[in-house]
C-alpha cells in the first residue's frame, strides 16, 4: 500500500507540517522537513495500531490486507 504525504513550511508557526490526507487525524510537524517526514512515519505506525474496542459476544475480528 502507498500514502501521500503533504509536507509543507507553515510560515507562521516557522515548522513544517506532515499530514496523510487519506487518514483523518493522522498529522504531525517538525522543525525540518526531515523532521517532520520522520515524525510522520511514527505517527502513520501509530495510527495503524489496534486499539481495544468493545465486542459483542458474538462479534467476530478479522484481518484484512491490502495487495
Amino acid at each position: 500500500m502507498k500514502l501521500r504525504l503533504i509536507v509543507q513550511f507553515d510560515s507562521d508557526a516557522r515548522r513544517w507540517s506532515a499530514v496523510f490526507p487519506e487518514l483523518p487525524g493522522c498529522a504531525t510537524a517538525g522543525d525540518t522537513e526531515e523532521e517532520a517526514i520522520s515524525n510522520a512515519k511514527e505517527a502513520l505506525a501509530l495510527w495503524f495500531e489496534p486499539s481495544d474496542v468493545p465486542l459483542d459476544k458474538d462479534a467476530k475480528v478479522l484481518e484484512v490486507a491490502l495487495p
